[in-house]
């Protein structure tokens, strides 16, 4: 399994509105192009420096799965992102692949 992890840092002032989109608009997004069999979605606990950092997983079944994303609709909904929240947030992607014991 392959996990597509996303680290996003808002700033205070935009963050009740960004929780309320990623929710309602751009989780649901992603999770639609049918890539993507679960999510999860985390605050990072204690780090408070100028603004809170909230964590998304997005598990998906191969490696080929997570490139047809990242090459069909990724740039769409990452611009998306970029022009609502611009100057407001640094993100940064972690792939990450699970062991089974």
């Amino acid at each position: 399994m392959i996990v597509y992890s996303v680290t996003v840092k808002v700033n205070q002032e935009i963050e009740e509105n960004w929780l309320r989109w990623m929710k309602e608009v751009h989780i649901p997004d992603v999770m639609a192009t049918g890539f993507f069999l679960e999510k999860r979605w985390s605050k990072v606990i204690g780090e408070t420096d100028g603004g809170t950092s909230y964590n998304v997983q997005y598990l998906c079944a191969s490696m080929k799965d997570l490139h047809d994303y990242q090459v069909h609709h990724a740039p769409a909904l990452q611009k998306e992102h970029s022009d609502r929240y611009k100057d407001n947030f640094v993100a940064f992607r972690t792939l990450l692949e699970t062991i089974d014991d």
